[in-house]
């Protein structure tokens, strides 16, 4: 090679990519017919509009990874209110309190530091995108300086859909993407062959807004 020239990187081969050993969460019934088996890292939001039941549904999915994982919820909206209280007796996430920490509004520098410890949890949620300030280039930034962390960013929603640029840019990076509306979730998954399944925040809710 002459000298001054970049080496060039190995292009992988279909034998590299089917032998790449990647970490994955094993999620349990009804989370993995919703979802799928995902990767550990990466990016996934969340949206809907007030009272859709975004916070109820996302306080069940923590729960879940709180099984078997520790998960850093980033109150940035509403920081220790009674609302969050309130969720999070309603989905029982006494049952893991262990593995479940609540950050009361956080900036997001703050939480680069926190999670650039030795054993950080390696999920987190930050509620909300809007009031994170970050912009699409900043998001990037922040997934490519945890590659092992898995976000989970909650939005607002106009209509179906995120509100604002930033969020609907996150919306197609995103490897989960899940829309709440009516105590129902739904939700467009790479880690699902299919369309998948809905899943229900609160059934009887569920069923009298969408009229199933």
């Amino acid at each position: 090679m002459q000298e001054g020239k970049t080496r060039v990187k190995r292009p992988l081969t279909v034998t590299d990519i089917l032998n790449t050993k990647r970490k994955t969460i094993d999620l349990n019934e009804p989370w993995k017919s919703f979802i799928g088996v995902p990767d550990r890292s990466g990016a996934w939001i969340v949206w809907g509009e007030s009272g859709s039941g975004k916070t109820t549904f996302t306080m069940q999915l923590c729960k879940e990874f709180a099984t078997r994982e520790k998960v850093l919820y980033n109150s940035l909206e509403e920081g220790n209110s009674k609302s969050i209280a309130s969720a999070i007796t309603r989905v029982g996430m006494i049952d893991v309190k262990q593995n479940f920490y609540l950050l009361d509004k956080e900036s997001i520098e703050e939480l680069k530091l926190r999670l650039s410890r030795k054993r950080s949890p390696k999920v987190c949620v930050i509620d909300s995108l809007q009031y994170s300030g970050l912009d699409y280039r900043n998001y990037l930034k922040l997934i490519e300086e945890f590659p092992k962390t898995l976000f989970i960013f909650i939005s607002h929603a106009d209509g179906k859909n995120p509100s604002g640029r930033t969020a609907s840019k996150v919306r197609y990076d995103a490897m989960v993407k899940i829309r709440v509306e009516g105590y129902r979730a739904f939700a467009a998954s790479r880690f699902l062959e299919g369309s998948g399944t809905f899943y229900d925040v609160w059934k009887e809710g569920a069923i009298n807004y969408h009229g199933e």
